[in-house]
């Protein structure tokens, strides 16, 4: 019996959009997915993920963000969930003479993404809550913001199943042979038939292509901390303070959103983490040193109780660049993945990107491809 046109394995963000992109082309679509769409094993899992602009002088991401904001916008007013998307603004902090803030103003220019480079007394009385360093200047995005990424992804595979693709909870196994595959097998014994495969099993990609990106991914545990303002205090929720990101100590936030708390995380890439296992308590050592960089940067915060948290993890690639390329042994098989902490935002574009070539063929950009993927970590893109 035939199956479907293209099986897409992995239901993130990545996968979620690819399979979007391919069910508006006609084809007949099946998403699988071991735990389900963003579950809490998932890269793609999580109350809020960032969207912005800034990349330095990868002006190549800065397109690809503002392409995916264009869909990701567009898409939550097609199902009217405009509520998926916060417009909160995006505040990067950078240290005076950084080349990286250099580089993202002059791309941001070039691309015509609405900016403003910010600096001293103008800093300090906008955003009085934030004790900004000496000689700090910051970049605000005013058109960037954040996404409900659960909930976002969870929509996006739910219009898929609404024009017509399936979804199926099952762990897919390493496929095996080569030229062309006809089928994955399933940890249960079954078999899923289709013309073509999309592997987008972020964290698990080193598992189920153990030949091709077996030590080449590097799950990292990451921890996420919410935080309680003072009582009448609006200070740190919206509107009175965007998102922002301090680039020297890699740490970025949230206001608070939906009244979980204010959001913070540290972007350092953490431990070694297996997703299935993975036990997602947060560790003292982690708290206490979110603690002392609030107490440094947003005093007003010093001492507030932790409401909550979220342990997710990054599937971080070599050098940080997507794996967006057709798999070297199967004709008919191509690999999204490697998200490597900054990859959600892009979810839509990476999508259009993958459903493109599976469809039509095309070059891969080299940074994507898996020649350029190695077995040491060495992050080039932030």
């Amino acid at each position: 019996m035939r199956g479907c046109d293209t099986v897409v394995v992995g239901a993130g963000v990545f996968g979620a959009w690819t399979a979007w992109h391919l069910q508006q082309a006609g084809q007949k679509v099946l998403l699988v997915d071991a735990y389900g769409p963003a579950s809490a094993r998932a890269s793609s899992g999580g109350q809020t993920r960032v969207i912005r602009m800034a990349y330095g002088p990868d002006a190549a991401y800065t397109r690809m963000a503002q392409r995916s904001l264009v869909l990701w916008k567009a898409f939550f007013e097609r199902i009217r969930r405009p509520e998926l998307f916060v417009p909160a603004g995006v505040l990067w902090m950078a240290p005076a003479g950084d080349a990286t803030a250099d580089h993202s103003i002059t791309a941001l220019a070039d691309c015509g993404v609405p900016h403003e480079v910010i600096a001293g007394d103008v800093l300090a009385a906008r955003w009085p809550q934030i004790a900004f360093p000496d000689g700090c200047r910051a970049l605000l995005e005013p058109g960037s913001g954040g996404l409900m990424a659960r909930r976002a992804v969870q929509a996006v595979v739910a219009d898929a199943q609404r024009g017509g693709a399936g979804l199926r909870i099952a762990k897919v196994l390493p496929p095996e042979g080569e030229g062309r595959l006809a089928h994955v097998t399933t940890s249960g014994g079954g078999t899923i038939h289709a013309d073509r495969f999309v592997f987008a099993c972020g964290p698990w990609l080193g598992r189920v292509l153990p030949d091709v990106l077996g030590g080449r991914i590097f799950p990292t545990r990451q921890e996420v901390f919410y935080f309680g303002a003072p009582a009448g205090d609006t200070r740190f929720a919206l509107p009175a303070l965007p998102i922002w990101l301090d680039s020297a100590r890699q740490y970025y936030g949230f206001p608070d959103v939906e009244g979980r708390g204010f959001k913070i995380a540290h972007d350092d890439h953490g431990e070694a983490a297996d997703p299935d296992v993975l036990e997602r308590v947060p560790t003292p050592a982690r708290i206490a040193h979110a603690r002392a960089f609030i107490a440094e940067r947003f005093p007003a915060l010093a001492g507030a109780p932790l409401l909550g948290a979220e342990i997710c993890q990054y599937e971080n690639s070599s050098n940080g660049n997507f794996v967006l390329d057709s798999h070297p042994r199967f004709d008919n098989v191509w690999i999204a993945g490697g998200g490597s902490g900054h990859g959600f935002k892009h979810g839509p574009a990476v999508g259009e990107y993958v459903a493109e070539r599976v469809l039509r063929g095309g070059s891969v950009d080299e940074r994507f491809g898996l020649a350029t993927k190695g077995t040491a970590q060495r992050r080039e893109v932030h």
